[in-house]
């Protein structure tokens, strides 16, 4: 709390400093207004923000600290404050009453570093009063999980001329489950196991989460947030297991999460000779204890057999950032600093049943170990225009970083990496906007990776690897949008990232895998995301949105030393969706469809994949004046999608020789949700 102290200190200092400079132009490619989104029946900002032809919201890349902005939602101007508190749900909090319009402008013509490419900035203003909106989403599949009853969201918001207040309640609950059989093949193809599988997860998210701003009379703004949440997951895995020749057995996987985190953040903004100045501060707390078990059962009476891994997870973070822009040279500049401390504190457990089927403890090393970060970074960005058309964005700057990691095999280190980027936004006419971005990217390191680790369900084994190295990269990006006019939008990106010190799976001296840096990689691809409207050809209301993906990516796998797709990422994303609202009535009906596939998980002595069958597609009926209230119907899963997995384990990769492969076929059946929405 003394951060919160410090802010707030520095913000009744300040009262009384100098007016605010006039906001800096920036340029505005369409401006939307809430009429403009009626057919929609749109209950908050985000609501009308899923709507904006050719606009999809980026949530970011959660890293460490805040850096540089990398969403592309601003709230009246500003980036939105918190972490947790991410683009999606703070538009979710703002209700449409409160909504004046929604800007889509250049970043690169932005004070914000970071920021380029297509932004959303939501104008609103409070009026005066208290308005609210809630939903309720209620659920039912007919294969593998229980009814939903508990996913829910209330917000309320309110306010006056100089001050907004949001407030919200919510639990996202979902209940997922599918079943099927399973078939497992010796080396030379032969079947030796037949399993019966049903799979049921559980999970709830309570949370409370609220915002408060206040602007004074001298332009001055404090922008307070906070959030609590749980985390509480239930997850089992039943499998009857016939092996050919064998004892029939039944095995049972139990996971088991009891998440409670919370954040805390502030900033104020003020007045300083030369410009303004923004300091932040937020400190997030998460504890995660978890219990994975895995026990096996035998027809015959043998002892059980079985391993219980218990991990108690405690993470945090506290940042403190300084931003000051000012005008110097014909453009705008900002000069930021930020400090953060974070750290990771993990005591975990390993027990195997014996030979009498009692659990015994096992010594683990590497398992229980505490990693701590020290970073400072500072960048220096500076914007103009060029011409009339032409924007320029440019950043330099640096991160220095602590990283220690406790216990025998631990060890402290020192990195220092530059950083920084050069972006052009052309607007080549009244309706093309393109740009081009060159950035130096500095990645940073899961915690997780270096702690050693065990999968119960699929008897994976990571031990601890101490000499991880943050990756870097060099990314170019284009990106052109084109407006249809009436008929809609369609803008194309294209990328190509050199990578060095990429995480991925390797061997570790002394025996064992565990995530480690290979030298290099590359990846690059294309996407598109388009909007058709079909009113100007006379056919009043039906929309189609398209948002595709294909990716291309290669690194050297370290145990052959041959060419491969980097692990478990998704190369091909894929979501459409068409929408007929009905001229003069209130309803609408619509169907979408999504699919992704991902390359597979390459361990040292395993690959497997997930490898769903055709996309995953829902229809749904909406009817948005029911005594106020929007009302949509939608059944899931209409093309039959199922949840298909394959895995090969190798005695030796490295010259190709099979222990065993299996092949597993799951469906869930149908979903159908209800969804119920109001305002007050």
């Amino acid at each position: 709390m003394t951060m919160l102290a410090i802010l707030l200190a520095a913000a009744s200092l300040a009262e009384t400093g100098t007016a605010a400079k006039d906001s800096p132009a920036y340029t505005i490619r369409q401006s939307l207004l809430p009429e403009d989104f009626a057919r929609f029946a749109p209950r908050s900002a985000l609501d009308m923000a899923l709507q904006i032809p050719g606009f999809t919201i980026n949530e970011g890349g959660g890293d460490r600290g805040f850096g540089q902005a990398d969403t592309n939602v601003l709230v009246n101007g500003r980036r939105i404050s918190g972490k947790s508190n991410g683009p999606i749900d703070a538009l979710g909090r703002i209700t449409a009453e409160d909504v004046v319009r929604l800007e889509i402008i250049d970043g690169t013509s932005l004070d914000i570093s970071g920021l380029s490419g297509q932004v959303l900035n939501v104008i609103t203003s409070a009026n005066g009063g208290i308005s609210g909106q809630y939903r309720y989403s209620p659920q039912f599949r007919t294969r593998g999980a229980p009814f939903r009853w508990g996913d829910g969201e209330i917000s309320i918001s309110g306010g006056g001329k100089d001050t907004e207040w949001t407030l919200s309640v919510q639990n996202t609950q979902d209940r997922f489950g599918d079943d099927g059989p399973e078939f497992v093949f010796d080396g030379n193809d032969v079947l030796i196991d037949f399993r019966e599988e049903q799979r049921n997860e559980n999970f709830d998210i309570p949370g409370l989460a609220g915002s408060y701003t206040r602007e004074a009379a001298n332009g001055n703004i404090l922008n307070l947030t906070g959030e609590v949440n749980g985390f509480i997951l239930r997850f089992s895995e039943l499998s009857e297991r016939n092996p050919v020749g064998g004892v029939p057995q039944t095995r049972l996987l139990r996971e088991t999460e009891d998440e409670f985190n919370f954040e805390i953040g502030a900033d104020y903004e003020f007045g300083v000779p030369g410009g303004r100045l923004k300091l932040i501060g937020l400190y997030r707390y998460e504890n995660s204890p978890t219990v994975d078990s895995v026990d096996f059962d035998f027809a015959d009476g043998s002892p059980s057999t079985g391993s219980v891994f218990t991990q108690q997870a405690d993470e945090a973070e506290a940042v403190l950032r300084s931003e000051y822009v000012f005008t110097m040279f014909g453009g705008d500049w900002q000069w930021s600093v930020e400090g953060a401390r974070n750290f990771l504190d993990i005591e975990a457990d390993l027990e195997v049943r014996d030979n009498m089927g009692i659990l015994q403890p096992v010594p683990f090393q590497g398992s229980s170990s505490r990693v701590e970060e020290d970073r400072v970074e500072s960048t220096l960005s500076y914007s103009r225009s060029l011409t009339s058309a032409l924007q320029l964005q440019t950043s330099i700057g640096a991160e220095y970083s602590r990283i220690n990691q406790s216990g025998p095999l631990g060890q402290t280190r020192n990195f220092v990496r530059p950083n920084g980027f050069a972006s052009l936004n052309w607007k080549a006419s009244n309706s093309l906007n393109m740009s081009l971005r060159v950035e130096r990217v500095v990645g940073q390191l899961n915690f997780f990776d270096f702690i050693a680790s065990v999968n119960v369900n699929q008897d994976r084994v990571n031990v601890t690897n101490a000499d991880l190295v943050p990756p870097q990269s060099w990314l170019t990006e284009f990106e052109a949008q084109k407006t249809l006019g009436g008929y809609g939008s369609i803008s194309i990106r294209g990328f190509y990232e050199d990578i060095s010190d990429i995480v991925d799976l390797i061997p570790i001296d002394g025996g064992g895998q565990a995530p480690g840096n290979i030298d290099a990689a590359e990846r690059y691809g294309a996407s598109t995301n388009i909007t058709l409207l079909s009113d100007p050809l006379g056919w009043a209301g039906l929309r189609l949105d398209i948002e595709a993906e294909y990716i291309e990516t290669e690194v050297l796998d370290p145990l052959l030393g041959t060419p491969r797709r980097i692990s478990n990422e998704d190369f091909i994303i894929f979501d459409g969706t068409i929408r007929q609202d009905f001229q003069n009535t209130d309803w609408a009906i619509g169907f979408n469809v999504n699919y992704n596939e991902a390359s597979p998980l390459v361990r040292l002595d395993e690959i497997s994949e997930f490898n769903p069958s055709f996309g995953f597609a829902e229809a749904f009926i909406e009817y948005k004046d029911f005594f106020g209230l929007t009302l949509r119907a939608t059944v899931g899963d209409v093309l039959y999608r199922d949840n298909d997995f394959f895995r090969t384990i190798f005695t030796n990769r490295l010259t190709g020789d099979i222990a065993f492969r299996e092949e597993r076929f799951r469906g869930f059946g149908r979903i159908f949700t209800f969804d119920i929405e109001g305002s007050f």
